[in-house]
C-alpha cells in the first residue's frame, strides 16, 4: 500500500552517515537559469540566410555563366547603394520640413528642390510635396507635368474645406516619381503679398497629409514669408554653385542666419555644391572645390556635391530615369544626409579622413562637425 506524500518521512540514516538534503522539485518551480533555450524555429535558423545574387556587373555575368554555382554576392557599390536607400527609408513620424535657400539665382536651387523631392518620393514611397514660396514667379511647377492651374493662393482660399488628401490633391501637380508640387502665384503683384502668416497656414494644411515638405524659397532673405519658412523648418539646405560668387553668396546666406539668431540652424544645415556647368578636363577654372567643400564643412552639418547633368541643364520637366547614374547616386547621398536629421535617427561618427572628429560619408558628401 502506497504511503501518502504528506505522511512520508525520510528514513533515519545509519550511524556515521551524513544525511543528504534533497529538495523536492514541483511542477511550478521555475526552470534553471542555465537551462538550454528552445530551438529557434525561424526561417533563417532552419534554412540559413541565402546569399543575395549579384544584380549588376561582372559578378552578375559570372553568376549566370556558372549556372548560378558561383555567387560572389553584391559589389561594395551595390551594398553601399542599398545602405543609402535604407537610410532614406527611415521611419518618420509626423512631417519633416526642409527649406531650400540661396541668395543667388542661377545656382540650381529649384532644380535641387525638385530632384531631392523626387528622390525622397520614389525611394520612400510616401507622400512628398514641394512648395514654391518664391515671390518672383517661381519655376518649380515647370519641373513636373502641369495637372492643374491652381496655386498656393487657391489652396489658402479653400483651406477651411480641405478635410482629406484627395481635397489637397486638386491643387497639386505630380511627376512620374510621385513628387507633388504646389505652384506659386503667377501674378507677381499677388505673390508679393504672400506673408509669413500665409505660409504658416499653408504648412498647417500640408503637414496633415504629407511626410516630407520641401520649400523652394526666393533669393531674398527679407521677403515677408521668409521668417516663417526658417522658423518652421526642421533643416536648412543651402545651395551653392562651384563658382566664386556662388560660394560667396551661399556663405553670406549662412552669415545672415548667424547674425539673426539662427546659429543652431546653421550648424545643422546642409550645403549643396551644385555643378550647374560642365567642367571638362581641359577647363582652366581655378576654383578649388576641395577648399569650397572644406569651408562649408566647418560651418554646416554636411556638404554634398551634385555633378553636372545634361538633363538638368535643359531646365524643363525632370525625370530621374534620364539622369546619369552618378547624378542619381549623388541625389540619393543628399537624401540620406537629410534623413540623418530625422527625429530618432542615429548618426554614426567616423573621424577617419578628417582627423578632427568630423565625419565623412563619401568623397561626394562630407559631414561637418
Amino acid at each position: 500500500m502506497a504511503i501518502p506524500p504528506a505522511e512520508w518521512t525520510a528514513p533515519t540514516p545509519p550511524d556515521g552517515v551524513t544525511p543528504v538534503s534533497i529538495a523536492p522539485v514541483g511542477p511550478t518551480d521555475p526552470p534553471a537559469a542555465d537551462a538550454a533555450p528552445y530551438l529557434d524555429l525561424s526561417t533563417v535558423a532552419l534554412l540559413g540566410k541565402a546569399r543575395r545574387a549579384p544584380s549588376a556587373g561582372w559578378r552578375k555575368w559570372l553568376y549566370w555563366g556558372s549556372a548560378r554555382l558561383v555567387n560572389m554576392g553584391e559589389s561594395p557599390a551595390a551594398v553601399r547603394h542599398d545602405t543609402l536607400v535604407a537610410q532614406v527609408q527611415r521611419p518618420l513620424r509626423g512631417c519633416y520640413r526642409i527649406a531650400m535657400l540661396s541668395q543667388k539665382g542661377g545656382v540650381g536651387k529649384t532644380t535641387i528642390t525638385a530632384t531631392l523631392g523626387a528622390t525622397f518620393a520614389i525611394t520612400r514611397g510616401d507622400r512628398v510635396i514641394a512648395v514654391d514660396a518664391n515671390p518672383d514667379r517661381g519655376t518649380l511647377s515647370q519641373k513636373v507635368p502641369l495637372e492643374t492651374p491652381a496655386t498656393i493662393r487657391h489652396l489658402l482660399r479653400d483651406a477651411e474645406g480641405i478635410a482629406s488628401y484627395s481635397d489637397v490633391r486638386r491643387y497639386t501637380s505630380q511627376g512620374a516619381s510621385h513628387l507633388e508640387v504646389l505652384a506659386s502665384e503667377s501674378d507677381p503683384a499677388v505673390s508679393e503679398a504672400f506673408s509669413a502668416e500665409d505660409y504658416s497656414h499653408t504648412l498647417e494644411v500640408l503637414e496633415r497629409f504629407y511626410s516630407v515638405v520641401l520649400t523652394d524659397c526666393g533669393t531674398g532673405m527679407l521677403h515677408s514669408a521668409m521668417s516663417a519658412v526658417i522658423d518652421k523648418a526642421d533643416v536648412l539646405v543651402v545651395i551653392s554653385s562651384g563658382s566664386v560668387d556662388g560660394a560667396r553668396s551661399a556663405s553670406a546666406t549662412l552669415d545672415w542666419l548667424d547674425a539673426h539668431g539662427h546659429e543652431d540652424m546653421v550648424r545643422n544645415s546642409i550645403a549643396v555644391i551644385n555643378a550647374v556647368r560642365h567642367r571638362s578636363r581641359r577647363s582652366r577654372t581655378k576654383v578649388d572645390l576641395t577648399k569650397v567643400t572644406d569651408h562649408f564643412a566647418r560651418r554646416c552639418r554636411a556638404v554634398c556635391q551634385v555633378p553636372f547633368d545634361p538633363h538638368l541643364e535643359e531646365g524643363g520637366e525632370i525625370s530621374l530615369d534620364r539622369l546619369r547614374a552618378e547624378t542619381r547616386e549623388a541625389l540619393l547621398e543628399l537624401a540620406a544626409t537629410v534623413a540623418d536629421g530625422f527625429p530618432g535617427a542615429r548618426r554614426v561618427t567616423d573621424p577617419v579622413g578628417w582627423g578632427d572628429g568630423r565625419t565623412v560619408r563619401s568623397a561626394a558628401c562630407r559631414r561637418g562637425g
